[in-house]
């Protein structure tokens, strides 16, 4: 199988910025194509961007649009999420994914991570 450890979260003030980092290891990384993913108290978890296995092609989340870039190095079995202009509303647990395919739906990640926290004061 494929293990993911998140990284990179913290607290942070709004307006502010923080690049989480999602590690793999065992299987080849460029195989998969990854998500990321969140979830607030309370609420469902909820897409935020996928990368496809190359990093040629990426999406987001009309919420984080024009705010957070995903990105993959695959030669260190790594996916990135920087996320800027962060607003208290993004305060979650973000979870990586990975995959078969690229997909806003959580379902089809076969490999998930066990999250890092990310809280953002107002």
């Amino acid at each position: 199988q494929v293990q993911l450890v998140e990284s990179g979260g913290g607290l942070v003030q709004a307006g502010g910025s923080l690049r989480l980092s999602c590690a793999a290891s065992g299987r080849t990384f460029s195989s998969y194509a990854t998500g990321w993913f969140r979830q607030a108290p309370g609420k469902e978890r909820e897409f935020v961007a996928f990368i496809t296995r190359s990093g040629g092609s990426t999406a987001y989340a009309d919420s984080v649009k024009g705010r957070f870039t995903i990105s993959r190095d695959n030669a260190k079995n790594t996916v990135y999420l920087q996320m800027n202009s962060l607003k208290p509303e993004d305060t979650a647990v973000y979870y990586c994914a990975a995959g078969q395919v690229p997909t806003l739906e959580s379902r089809r990640y076969s490999y998930w991570g066990q999250g890092t926290q990310v809280t953002v004061s107002s």
